[in-house]
């Protein structure tokens, strides 16, 4: 029988237990799937955890993106075949051998991107899509800035962004990470451990200061983030890996130079099949243009989903790391 990882009460990465799974017959407009690689990302942790709460209750099975073949399609799916190099960007249930899937959240691979590289990319890349292409539409000549530049969305982003035309900031904890991001287009780093990013901001870009912050970590950089944007600028929260941002009055915005913030999520932003598929193929259009690379910088066997857990919070990691099944 496939095995799955999965949570039955939330806690640390011990929470994670690796276990059979029945996996089903796919019904109609459903795809049963084999994975080949399945992406790690910090929203995994959040549903380990409890801060997010799991979309069909306990048990939960983490796991949001991830890349495969079709062993079986239901009545009604007949834009796939059996055979198929498919991937995909969820909420929950990646972190498993098979599953059944509803067919509508699928795309092809296309020639040229491998099933780790689809694995890695999906959800982190069609998060720099929709962060760089709907949430703020960065142009040619904008400033950003980006914490935690080392991260799997920010390696990636980097790289989007300076392709698209702007002078990108980051943010990292470690020389290594530094330098990691400045090679993947980040034009300026900064050491948040021994260096005040807002400070450091205002000296770069010579008091003008940035069109727009993308911010993951949360409670540790507001509202600084909020002080490295000029007036009319936008505060983009999409995560919160440091702890949520503590509730702040709306007032702070006007006094920061009226402020534009949004707090965005990917399911939101691709629930409509035609939105999912345009993200994806813009995605794929810049790695297969070599604009965007995907490195694969760390490997777990699934059934160490645990360390892996560990080794991310623990900020061991850099970009983006897979499970193989």
């Amino acid at each position: 029988m496939p095995k799955a990882i999965r949570v039955h009460a939330h806690g640390g990465p011990e929470a994670l237990t690796y276990e059979e799974a029945d996996v089903g017959r796919p019904g109609p407009g459903q795809a049963l799937i084999r994975h080949t690689a399945i992406g790690l990302n910090f929203i995994d942790v959040y549903f380990r955890t409890g801060l997010y709460p799991a979309p069909n209750g306990m048990p939960v099975t983490p796991g949001g993106e991830a890349a495969g073949v079709v062993l079986e399609l239901g009545d009604g799916v007949d834009w796939l075949k059996v055979g198929d190099r498919i991937a995909y960007a969820v909420p929950t249930g990646a972190y498993c051998e098979q599953r059944v899937i509803a067919a509508d959240r699928l795309v092809k691979i296309p020639d040229g991107i491998s099933d780790e590289q689809a694995a890695a990319m999906m959800l982190k890349g069609m998060t720099a899509e929709y962060l760089l292409l709907r949430t703020f539409k960065v142009k040619a000549g904008d400033t950003i800035l980006y914490h935690a530049a080392a991260g799997g969305v920010g390696l990636i982003l980097g790289q989007w962004a300076k392709h698209l035309g702007a002078t990108v900031i980051g943010t990292v904890g470690s020389t290594e990470k530094g330098d990691l991001a400045l090679a993947h287009g980040f034009d300026h780093v900064i050491n948040y451990r021994d260096q005040d990013f807002v400070a450091e901001v205002a000296a770069i870009t010579g008091g003008k200061k940035c069109d727009v912050v993308y911010d993951s970590v949360g409670n540790d950089t507001f509202p600084g983030s909020l002080d490295c944007l000029r007036p009319l600028g936008m505060f983009v929260s999409f995560g919160q890996s440091s702890g949520p941002i503590p509730p702040f009055n709306i007032s702070l915005l006007a006094q920061k130079g009226s402020l534009f913030a949004t707090r965005p999520t990917l399911f939101a932003y691709n629930a409509r099949r035609e939105d999912m598929v345009k993200s994806a193929e813009a995605l794929f259009d810049v790695v297969l243009k070599g604009a965007v690379e995907i490195r694969i910088n760390q490997r777990f066997a699934l059934h160490d989903a645990a360390q892996a857990h560990a080794d991310l919070e623990g900020r061991k990691t850099t970009g983006t790391t897979v499970l193989i099944p």
